[in-house]
């Protein structure tokens, strides 16, 4: 690399790594408000809180590092053009191409780094963070109850305790389980204790009574009421926590923690619908051009900011052209994906999109060869 080319590298790259962490934080902070409940109603620590919510940083830096990197490209060529360095650099001999070389590089780190993200960190990222809130679901339940809130586990229990022991037993307790369709039961202890057991998670309660409504059977007597109160008093009963979140047990795994191999070619075995191997087909397609959209961006930017005259004041025409070329590009992308999710054979609209720009680009900051050009004014008789 030439002096010019690491001036220019230089300035690319730290601006590049400014605008892409700052707006991978503005979004981690916007969606990590979602996790909130977890540190103020559940009692979790501030720690395993930021440990969870950053697990979500790799799939941010993939979908806006291509992006930062047009925008980093597109303003720094747009203001060395309006400081007149392009002007001269031009003078002393550099051509589009050398001008160009140092974002080009750029673009093809970014898109190195955006191939390791789809590949192999977002997956690992996003398995380890749904992991992670099952296992708060399911195996810390003993955290997650906290006294005077009414903590939801799995979907159909409730638990409620008024107070908690520093030794850790439940007093004044109401667990509310709806598991059985048509038959909800109440339950009010005394104490209670959270204990663990070979399947999972169980409260044992002391002291208190059980009521359950059941429905009259549809054959039943006529006069027989429609409903009918059970109560039931004991002195020790048990409720199994665990029981309340068993169909996430046996969840089937998400898209986004497959590998393009597993999306590519899922397990028979897994017996999946036909619209879910569609939509996987689509997804490991957008995961292996993804990339690609980095170097093409970049090479857009270069197309609007290299080409044409610039004026002292007027770059800010050429941003917002640019910026309208990737907002199109963008919203191109998400239709073609959509539809390639719902029928495979549009599938190549996904790599239109990835690659085509880019080769436009390329082709407009080479000077356009081919493409007709206006000829020159006549020269008067009489010069």
């Amino acid at each position: 690399m030439t002096r010019i080319d690491r001036y220019l590298f230089r300035q690319l790259s730290i601006a590049l790594i400014a605008v892409t962490v700052g707006l991978a934080a503005l979004v981690w902070l916007t969606q990590s408000l979602r996790f909130i409940e977890l540190v103020l109603d559940r009692g979790l620590s501030m720690v395993v809180f930021v440990e969870l919510t950053s697990l979500m940083l790799p799939s941010f830096f993939a979908v806006i590092l291509p992006i930062t990197t047009f925008i980093v490209v597109l303003f720094v060529y747009v203001r060395l053009a309006s400081d007149r360095e392009l002007v001269v650099l031009r003078a002393a001999g550099l051509s589009q191409w050398r001008l160009a070389r140092p974002a080009v590089m750029l673009a093809m780190v970014a898109t190195g780094v955006c191939v390791m993200l789809n590949l192999w960190l977002v997956p690992l990222s996003h398995t380890a963070f749904r992991q992670w809130q099952f296992e708060i679901r399911n195996q810390l339940v003993g955290v997650l109850l906290q006294e005077g809130v009414f903590s939801q586990v799995g979907n159909d229990l409730t638990v409620y305790a008024r107070y908690r022991d520093p030794d850790g037993t439940l007093r004044g307790i109401m667990v509310h389980d709806q598991r059985e369709t048509g038959a909800p039961v109440t339950i009010l202890a005394e104490q209670g204790r959270i204990t663990n057991s070979p399947t999972g998670p169980r409260v044992t309660l002391l002291n208190g009574v059980r009521q359950q409504v059941e429905r009259a059977a549809p054959n039943a007597a006529p006069g027989t009421p429609l409903m009918r109160l059970n109560l039931l008093s004991f002195s020790e009963n048990s409720v199994d926590l665990a029981r309340a979140t068993r169909g996430e047990e046996v969840r089937s795994r998400d898209s986004r923690e497959r590998s393009v191999e597993e999306l590519l070619h899922p397990d028979p075995a897994e017996g999946l619908r036909e619209r879910e191997l569609r939509r996987y087909y689509a997804e490991a397609h957008q995961r292996l051009s993804g990339p690609l959209t980095a170097l093409s961006f970049a090479l857009v930017g270069l197309a609007v900011a290299l080409t044409g005259e610039f004026r002292r004041h007027g770059g800010g025409a050429r941003i917002a052209v640019g910026i309208g070329l990737v907002v199109a590009l963008l919203a191109f992308g998400l239709t073609g994906g959509n539809l390639a999710a719902r029928d495979n054979a549009w599938v190549p609209l996904i790599w239109v999109q990835a690659v085509l720009p880019g080769f436009i680009a390329l082709w407009w900051v080479v000077g356009a060869p081919g493409w007709p050009k206006p000829a020159p004014p006549p020269i008067p008789a009489g010069a």
